[in-house]
Parts: C-alpha cells; structure tokens; sequence
C-alpha cells in the first residue's frame, strides 16, 4: 500500500477500483491506479563434477547462511537471463545447459521462486558482492541446517531426487505457510 501517487504526489485512498476485485492505492486527483504485484526471485541450481554450488550470504536477510545464487528479477530480462546474472553477480558464475527446474510460488510475501538447474562452465566459481564465499558440496556435504531459505532446500530436495531417479522433471509448488512444518504442498509436477 503507497500514500502518495507515484505520478502527481497527492494522497492515495484505499478502494476497489471499477473492474476489478481488490483494494488498491488510487490516486484522489489524478486517478491513477498503484497495483503491487508478485515479485520473481531467479536462481540456479549448478552441478560441477556432482557437486552443487552455493553461497554463503553477505547481506540480509539471513546473513551468514547458505543459499543457491538467487535474487529479483529485473525490468527486461527473461527469467532466464535472471538466473544466468544473478549467478555471476553472487557467485561469479557462468551456467551452460539451463532448464527449468523449480516453480514455488510463496504468496504469504508476494513471491514466485524459480529456479533453473545448469553445468557450471570450467568449474570456476567465487565470491560476488553479495556472498561471503562459495563452494562445492555433495549431496552428503550440503549445510541443510544452514540453508537460507525454504525454497532454496525444497529445490535441492527435489534435484536430488530426481537425480537419484535418474531423471529431472520441472516441480512446482505452493508454500502456503513459511513457519509451518509442511514443507509445500505440491500442486503438480
């Protein structure tokens, strides 16, 4: 919700504006309609040799702790390109092969993660502004009680999975509560 129109300045008013089914920010004298939509969050997850790369976080939320390189979308880019960025800026990374991998949509704070799975190119990763380090784990490695975020061990989850399956399909997912113990309810894979 905005108190001021990002076009003229004067206050906004919460209404349901004509056409539509939800409260939004409306401008009283210029009429302009403020919506606030879902923000995509890409990554990747990056195999080189079996092993997967992480980072360990720089910046909050949740400094410290590991992550897969991830983060917002930007204005004209395709979610792909996305994930190949933000894979370079966190972890100096380029990514060869990328697939869709996961779709979890998080709508208790207005996200939809996706994350692509691709081959790290000649094996070389290091740390971008935003990452404390980053390394190679096994599967057997991986800092579970560290990761970040819940997408980001739901997504490693299921590329293990399929890995031992012996085939990679693309998930999609509903986190319907971040603090509950339920892990996503699946709504198709």
């Amino acid at each position: 919700m905005i108190s001021f129109c990002p076009r003229c300045g004067q206050p906004t008013r919460q209404r349901v504006p004509a056409g539509d089914n939800r409260k939004r920010s409306v401008c009283g004298a210029c009429g302009y309609i403020h919506y606030e939509n879902p923000r995509l969050v890409l990554g990747a997850v990056i195999e080189w040799q079996g092993d997967i790369l992480l980072c360990r976080r720089a910046i909050e939320p949740r400094y410290g702790l590991w992550t897969l390189p991830a983060g917002f979308m930007e204005n004209g880019e395709s979610t792909e390109d996305a994930a190949a960025r933000e894979s370079q800026e966190e972890a100096r990374a380029r990514i060869d092969q990328m697939q869709l991998f996961t779709l979890i949509d998080v709508p208790e704070i207005n996200q939809v993660h996706v994350f692509y799975r691709g081959i790290l190119q000649d094996g070389r990763h290091s740390p971008g502004e935003e990452s404390l380090e980053t390394a190679l784990f096994s599967e057997e490695r991986i800092p579970w009680a560290q990761l970040a975020f819940r997408t980001v061990r739901l997504t490693l989850e299921h590329y293990f999975a399929d890995r031992r399956a012996g085939e990679f399909k693309p998930h999609r997912l509903v986190l319907e509560d971040q603090g509950a113990e339920d892990r996503g309810r699946k709504t198709e894979d």
